[in-house]
């Protein structure tokens, strides 16, 4: 037997040996798949069971505790959450909490989209803006809420959730849906434009008619990213906004002086909504793309 022969033989039998290291059990699958799975599995239980036992929570009777077993079944908590002045200005946060989100979010879009249009083609300096947009993410959000309040404190300006706490918080959402823009207008193709042009469009009426319609999907995720960011964000707005509560720092208020599910309802409730959004932007993408395709001809 030659040398080649001996090199293909060893070459067949390493081969075989990987398949069978490899191969699935009698049981169908390799040992490592259940490993993994077993991993993924407690990864989720970590991550949503705490959520689920406040859900779960929420739903007790007036018997009902702050830890388990539950006690009874009913919607109690709910409707004390509402009433009783002793939880706090629920509605009033949550009101405040739902317009400073849509205020930061129209704002970011817009901005964002810009930043987009214009980041389209180098300019001088586009770096040193482009760092200086990202390096608001590294700095701790508490040290960015109590330095915009200090600077408003000294200008004049008295901290408002309107006006101080949208700063602090265009300092967090902006980055995010600029990073988001990037990553769409990349793969837009410069030829659409350019073909609206040459049927006579104007630059706006190509930025109306072509862009932004073929942008839409990502317009939404960035208007997603903004009023979610915006919805939940407590640190930055922990020293901006005023003397009234936005819905996060209700909810911390609530834990010094709410011994109740009261809490844990108010936790479900933000939830729904926060995942009404989403899936309300999803389905925005969804039919946007539907209706996209549906328009496309068929050759």
């Amino acid at each position: 037997m030659t040398a080649a022969d001996h090199a293909v033989r060893a070459g067949a039998v390493s081969k075989a040996m990987v398949a069978h290291a490899i191969a699935p059990r009698a049981g169908g699958r390799p040992w490592t798949f259940y490993v993994l799975l077993t991993v993924f599995v407690l990864y989720v239980l970590a991550l949503y069971g705490p959520m689920i036992c406040i859900y779960i929570l929420s739903f007790q009777d007036v018997r009902g505790g702050l830890v388990f077993p539950m006690k009874g079944f009913s919607l109690h908590w709910f409707v004390d959450l509402f009433t009783q002045v002793r939880t706090g200005d629920v509605k009033g946060s949550f009101d405040r909490s739902v317009k400073l989100a849509a205020i930061v979010t129209v704002i970011t879009v817009v901005v964002s989209f810009l930043a987009g249009m214009a980041f389209r083609r180098r300019f001088r300096g586009d770096g040193i803006v482009f760092y200086l947009m990202i390096g608001s993410l590294v700095a701790p959000g508490l040290v960015l809420s109590i330095g915009v309040g200090l600077l408003m404190h000294f200008i004049g300006v008295e901290g408002r959730w309107y006006t101080t706490a949208v700063g602090a918080q265009l300092s967090w959402t902006l980055p995010f849906g600029v990073l988001v823009m990037f990553a769409v207008m990349s793969r837009f193709d410069r030829a659409w434009e350019e073909a609206a042009y040459d049927l006579g469009a104007t630059r706006w009426q190509a930025i109306r008619l072509v862009v932004i319609p073929i942008l839409a999907p990502g317009i939404v995720a960035v208007a997603l990213f903004g009023f979610t960011l915006s919805y939940d964000e407590f640190a930055r707005t922990l020293q901006t906004a005023g003397s009234l509560n936005t819905l996060p720092l209700e909810i911390w208020t609530m834990t010094l002086n709410v011994t109740s599910p009261s809490l844990y309802a108010l936790g479900t409730i933000t939830t729904i909504v926060s995942f009404t959004i989403i899936i309300a932007c999803l389905g925005s993408i969804a039919l946007i793309q539907k209706r996209r395709a549906s328009r496309v001809p068929a050759y």
